[in-house]
């Protein structure tokens, strides 16, 4: 069983930055793949971003692309999501999830594990 905790959320002004960390419980150089999802309120859960764990690449939502940044660092089996000039349409709350053995992507029905989630409030 994977744990994963999310932090780093917080209410902030538009164009300001935010950096979120999602600690697992496990070590991350064995986990597939590392995605961060996010829920608007009345909206379904979308896919942000994703790290694969063989080589390090990353994938993004168009509507994150250039702004959102995902890295981990495998010493403490951290991910993190670094935000960037955000918006207030990225107001929700922000999940971090493990996929163990599927192709990398933002199905998120093809996620193992996932935290309780961090919220993410941006004000206009």
């Amino acid at each position: 069983q994977v744990q994963l905790l999310e932090s780093g959320g917080d209410s902030v002004q538009a164009g300001e930055s935010l950096t979120l960390s999602c600690a697992s419980s496990h070590r991350i150089a064995g986990q597939h793949c590392m995605g961060w999802f996010r829920q608007a309120p009345g909206k379904e859960r979308e896919g942000v971003a994703i790290i694969r764990s063989i080589n390090e690449a990353t994938y993004y939502a168009d509507s994150v692309e250039g702004r959102f940044f995902i890295s981990r660092d495998t010493t403490i089996n951290t991910v993190y999501l670094e935000m960037n000039n955000l918006k207030s349409d990225d107001t929700a709350i922000y999940y971090c999830a493990v996929d163990m053995s599927t192709p990398c992507g933002f199905d998120e029905q093809s996620y193992d594990y996932w935290g309780q989630g961090t919220q993410v409030t941006v004000s206009s």
